[in-house]
């Protein structure tokens, strides 16, 4: 299904035009939703912290995960004190969850995980961005939010919005959900305060953000062998762009003996994982490697990546915070 979704949405496939009356209802929907906050009659929850919206106009992924732990990074390094909100996607979250270190992904959600276990940040996951705002303002000494995704979650009012676009499929046939992968049209773009291009070529106005890899890690995190790197190996991904993951791998110079594609965040078990490695070692990405740690093999590994963004972006990001945290009455950091 996920293939012919790709085909439909970033290769002209046919059968978009079937779709386009699903789409335009979509976008009906999706409009008179807008209007209700714009005329008041909805309103939107104003936070007495700066609020980060990383998010994008695209379903699927474009590189979200990696921002937000660029920005904590970021922030922590400026002296602020971030703390993270989800929707925690594919899990069942009643109310408000807090994400502890070594939360499972499929109480939590695949990213949360991942940001938390990379991170050790404040974050708490729930399908109202709102409670989840709330519940980590009251727990934590934070004075950021950042949320992961939420850019169409209008009940939250943002300070600061982030749109991330995939630099090779851009916004495909640009057409709404389900005949394209647009959430929002290309007007909102016009809206928002930085659009970052995940992998180039960059657009006027955009901020290119590279991701930079690392060394292979074990997934069962037991640090007891090296990968060899002339062994072939089977690459697995369950991502927005699993073939993003695959083209890196074979940029690198790992030989890839099979790439197998996922439902982006689907869950695994370990039988099913264990028939994939049998005759070669198992990568896979970082997101992916959260769902697994319960029941990982010693010849299964990761590769995490860094985003890397401008030293402008870096400028531009702060300036505007600290504006922000001022008419907040927050704390004024230096820049």
């Amino acid at each position: 299904m996920q293939q012919l979704i790709h085909r439909i949405w970033y290769q002209h496939h046919w059968a978009k035009w079937l779709l386009l009356p699903l789409s335009w209802l979509f976008g009906v929907i999706s409009m008179l939703r807008r209007t209700l906050f714009n005329l008041g009659i909805e309103h939107a929850t104003t936070l007495p912290v700066p609020v980060i919206v990383v998010g994008n106009i695209t379903a699927g992924g474009s590189g979200k995960t990696p921002t937000v732990i660029y920005l904590i990074e970021l922030l922590r390094q400026q002296g602020y004190t971030p703390g993270v909100i989800s929707r925690g996607y594919g899990v069942d979250i009643p109310g408000c969850l807090a994400v502890n270190a070594g939360a499972k992904a499929t109480e939590v959600g695949d990213e949360p995980a991942m940001i938390v276990a990379r991170t050790q940040v404040p974050m708490v996951v729930g399908a109202k961005r709102v409670d989840a705002a709330h519940m980590l303002l009251a727990n934590n000494d934070i004075d950021v939010i950042i949320s992961d995704d939420g850019l169409q979650h209008y009940a939250l009012a943002r300070d600061i919005e982030i749109a991330l676009v995939d630099g090779e499929r851009r916004y495909g046939n640009q057409c709404l959900i389900p005949a394209g992968p647009l959430r929002e049209g290309l007007w909102r773009l016009n809206s928002v305060d930085f659009v970052i291009n995940n992998g180039g070529p960059a657009y006027t106005n955009e901020v290119l953000m590279s991701l930079t890899p690392a060394p292979l890690i074990q997934v069962d995190n037991t640090l007891t062998q090296q990968f060899d790197s002339q062994q072939a190996v089977v690459a697995m991904a369950a991502i927005g762009n699993p073939q993003r993951f695959f083209n890196t791998l074979s940029q690198l110079g790992y030989k890839i003996a099979n790439a197998v594609e996922f439902t982006d965040h689907q869950a695994f078990d370990s039988a099913q994982l264990h028939t994939l490695s049998k005759t070669h070692p198992l990568v896979m990405t970082e997101k992916d490697a959260v769902k697994c740690r319960d029941f990982a093999e010693s010849h299964w590994w990761y590769l995490p990546v860094n985003a890397k963004l401008t030293p402008e972006f870096d400028h531009a990001l702060l300036s505007q915070l600290q504006q922000v945290a001022q008419t907040k009455k927050g704390l004024s950091h230096g820049i």
